[in-house]
């Protein structure tokens, strides 16, 4: 599959067959995040994966405490993306920027989950509607770190849809905006 096939392939996946994801596989998507680039290489990440049953239908509750992401009842891994601080340079090039690198930083990161996993035929649902607090004390996520998004895990249990889009000349200019 090349890049443009993998690209198309992604997308977020709501329904999931109940197979378990080899933990090879799971390594293989965090050592893509962890190729991940990041300002000044800060690497501001943290993924704690949940696979253990009692944790999961904990984190579950959660993830769907805010009335969304009923399908996370049924999900084999679900995957807590902590932010993480900023190195030194990381964090003076924001502050005179007045940018928040460390938000971008995370989205390359599981962009590379994300596509490493479609690549794998595993489907992935990028989650930011959660109950925070529950599962920050559900992981142990220290007081003054973040869980800015989860991730759902597994074989997906539908086929992929067309993607929908708006058209490349609204997205894109050329010279000028």
């Amino acid at each position: 599959m090349d890049f443009s096939e993998l690209i198309l392939k992604r997308q977020s996946d709501r329904r999931y067959a109940p197979q378990p994801v080899a933990r090879e596989h799971i390594l293989k998507c965090l050592e893509a995040a962890r190729m991940a680039p990041s300002a000044c290489n800060s690497q501001p990440w943290k993924f704690v994966v949940v696979d253990q049953p009692d944790i999961l239908k904990e984190m579950s509750e959660a993830a769907i405490g805010l009335g969304m992401n009923k399908f996370t009842a049924s999900v084999p891994v679900l995957v807590a993306v902590v932010q993480e601080n900023m190195n030194l340079e990381a964090k003076a090039g924001a502050l005179v920027k007045n940018k928040d690198y460390s938000m971008m930083d995370l989205g390359f990161a599981i962009d590379h989950f994300c596509l490493q996993a479609a690549e794998l035929g595993l489907g992935t649902c990028i989650m930011g509607w959660f109950d925070e607090k529950k599962i920050k004390k559900l992981l142990g996520v220290p007081r003054r770190r973040r869980v800015q998004l989860l991730i759902s895990l597994g074989w997906p249990d539908a086929p992929t849809r067309t993607k929908v889009r708006k058209p490349l000349e609204e997205i894109s200019s050329w010279n000028k905006y």
